[in-house]
């Protein structure tokens, strides 16, 4: 199990919860499944835009590697690298993951539970995503950044990049430094524990 960083999250929003938030979009329309645990490797839901209109899509999650990597890339934190600096510089190649928690994980190997965090002002939010194509499909992974306060006291070291509802446009379509500079910690007023693992 991959406990470093966020490799596991939830998306059990409908398609019509979605469109709320994110506004009309084309692509399967069709009603989709509750996603209760995406990991690293399984399909999960993303909006992209196509030829400038909004479109849902399922894409894999984790991003094939630079060379010396031995595994698909989930979590982007170093905006900085050429291998990742040239999808951010593509507002083509970013994204937007629908997400209704993510979890990180408390405790000691062999002991660790997860804790699941979501937005206290909506049940339904976005990471900060990126994708591009290769030869097992389409691959996504979104970006990280340091944890604020609600999250590192989980997870020190880092939390999935959180857009609010106007961010979207921005992430979609800006340049890169203006586009980059939403990788932030959340505000911590509207992050808080929904879940932990053997409570209750």
């Amino acid at each position: 199990m991959l406990c470093g960083m966020c490799n596991l999250y939830r998306m059990t929003a409908t398609v019509a919860e979605i469109a709320k938030l994110f506004g009309p979009f084309g692509g399967d329309r069709s009603n989709l499944p509750s996603f209760e645990a995406i990991y690293p490797n399984r399909d999960a839901p993303m909006l992209r835009n196509v030829d400038g209109k909004l479109t849902l899509e399922t894409m894999t999650w984790g991003v094939p590697p630079p060379a010396k990597a031995s595994r698909p890339v989930t979590n982007v934190r170093n905006l900085k690298s050429p291998f990742w600096r040239s999808m951010l510089n593509t507002p083509e190649r970013r994204c937007l993951v629908p997400v209704t928690s993510f979890c990180e994980w408390e405790g000691e190997k062999g002991s660790k539970r997860k804790v699941w965090f979501g937005r206290t002002d909506t049940p339904l939010f976005s990471f900060a995503g990126i994708w591009r194509p290769a030869e097992e499909g389409t691959r996504m992974a979104f970006l990280t950044t340091e944890a604020n306060e609600t999250v590192g006291a989980v997870h020190p070291k880092a939390m999935p990049v959180l857009l609010r509802q106007e961010d979207h446009e921005t992430w979609l379509t800006a340049d890169y430094e203006e586009a980059t500079a939403l990788a932030r910690p959340f505000d911590d007023a509207l992050v808080e524990v929904v879940e932990r693992e053997g409570d209750g």
